[in-house]
C-alpha cells in the first residue's frame, strides 16, 4: 500500500472513534463513525482477493445502513425535543432505532450475520482491529445514552447474542470465525449489564480487548487460520503454543484467570438486581462457548501432528519475536487478584 495512503488511513482510523467519544453533538459523533468506516474498508479490501472484496462490500453496506439509522434517530429526536445533545435521548422511537443501529454496528445478534463473514475475508490484524478498536465508538454512544435505553430490550439483545455466539461457534473450523462468534458472545455480556452498571460494562470491554488482542497476535505469529493447523503450531513457538491454552480458558471465563473477573462481577450485579433467571441463562449458555474454546486448545496443545515422513514440520521462529506479547499475556491471565482495587476505583 502507498505510504501516503497508509498514513491517511491509519490517522483516520485513530481519529474517527476519538471524535465520536469526545463529541456531545450527534452530527460530530456520526462524522466520527463515518470516518472510522471509510478508513477500515480499504484495509479489509487490500488483499485484492475476491473474498476480501466481498468482505469489504458487506462491511461497508451494513455500516452504511447503521449510520443512516443513527442519523434518522438523531434527527427524529431533535425534531421532537429541539436539541442535538447525545445524552438527551428522550424520544422512545428514536431510542429504539438507535439501539437497532448500534446493534448492527457492533454485530449483536440478531444483526450479527455480517461479522463472521467479514472477519473471514480480512487479514488477521484487520480482524483484530474490527473486533476491538472498531467497537469503541458504538459502545461509547451506548454508554452516553444508557439512561435512555430500555433495560428489557438490552437484556434480550444480550441474551440472544450470548446464545448465538456460543451456538454459532460450535461447528466452526476457521479461527477467525471462532473469534467472531466469541466477540458476539462477549458483547452480549456487555450489553446485558449496560443499563444496570455502565462502569462494569467498560471494565468488561477493557478485559475483552486485552484478551482478544493477545489471541489475534498469537494467531498472527503462528500463521494459523484453521483449527487443524494448530496441531503443527507447537513446532514454531512451543512456549507460545502452551500459553495459548491459558488465553483461551481466560476468554471462556474460567477461574482463576482474568476472563473470570468481569463475568463474576456481572453475575453478582444481576443477583443484586434479583435477575436470577437472566444470570442462570447466561451461565448455562456460556458453556457453549467453553466447548469450542476447549476444542481449540485441545487441538493446539494436546493433539500431536502426524509423525510420518509425509508430514511437513514448520520452521521455528526466533524467540525474541514474542517479547512484546509478555505483558499482554500477563494481563490476559493474571489480573484476577486486582479485582478489589478495580472495584474500589469504579
Amino acid at each position: 500500500m502507498n505510504p501516503h495512503a497508509s498514513t491517511i488511513i491509519i490517522t483516520s482510523l485513530i481519529m474517527g472513534p476519538l471524535l465520536t467519544i469526545s463529541s456531545d453533538h450527534w452530527i460530530l459523533a456520526w462524522m466520527g463513525l463515518e470516518i472510522s468506516t471509510l478508513a477500515i474498508t480499504p484495509l479489509i479490501a487490500k488483499q485484492h482477493h475476491p473474498r476480501a472484496i466481498e468482505a469489504a462490500t458487506k462491511y461497508f453496506l451494513t455500516q452504511a445502513i447503521a449510520s443512516a439509522l443513527i442519523l434518522a434517530s438523531s434527527i427524529t429526536n431533535a425534531w421532537q425535543t429541539g436539541q442535538w445533545d447525545i445524552t438527551q435521548m428522550s424520544n422512545t422511537p428514536s431510542c429504539i432505532i438507535l439501539t437497532a443501529a448500534l446493534a448492527i454496528k457492533l454485530g449483536l445478534a440478531p444483526f450479527h450475520f455480517w461479522l463472521p463473514e467479514v472477519l473471514q475475508g480480512a487479514t488477521t490484524m484487520t480482524a483484530m482491529i474490527l473486533t476491538t478498536w472498531q467497537k469503541l465508538a458504538p459502545l461509547s454512544l451506548l454508554l452516553m445514552t444508557a439512561q435512555s435505553m430500555n433495560t428489557f430490550l438490552m437484556v434480550m439483545l444480550g441474551l440472544t447474542s450470548i446464545i448465538i455466539g456460543g451456538w454459532g461457534g460450535l461447528n466452526q473450523t476457521q479461527l477467525r470465525k471462532i473469534m467472531a462468534f466469541s466477540s458476539i458472545a462477549h458483547l452480549g455480556w456487555m450489553i446485558t449489564i449496560l443499563t444496570l452498571s455502565p462502569k462494569l460494562m467498560m471494565l468488561t470491554f477493557y478485559t475483552y480487548t486485552i484478551m482478544t488482542s493477545t489471541m489475534f497476535l498469537m494467531i498472527e505469529l503462528l500463521e494459523a487460520n484453521k483449527v487443524s493447523v494448530m496441531m503443527t503450531s507447537w513446532t514454531k513457538l512451543p512456549m507460545l503454543n502452551a500459553t495459548m491454552m491459558l488465553i483461551l480458558m481466560s476468554l471462556a471465563g474460567l477461574p482463576p484467570l482474568t476472563g473470570f473477573m468481569p463475568k463474576w462481577l456481572i453475575i453478582q450485579e444481576l443477583s443484586k438486581q434479583h435477575m436470577y433467571f437472566t444470570a442462570t441463562t447466561m451461565i448455562i449458555m456460556s458453556m457453549l462457548s467453553l466447548f469450542f474454546y476447549l476444542r481449540t486448545s485441545y487441538q493446539a496443545t494436546i493433539t500431536l501432528s502426524p509423525n510420518s515422513t509425509n508430514s511437513s514440520q514448520q520452521w521455528r521462529h526466533k524467540p525474541n519475536q514474542t517479547h512484546y506479547l509478555t505483558p499482554m499475556i500477563m494481563l490476559s491471565t493474571a489480573s484476577l487478584p486486582i479485582v478489589p482495587t478495580l472495584s474500589a476505583i469504579t
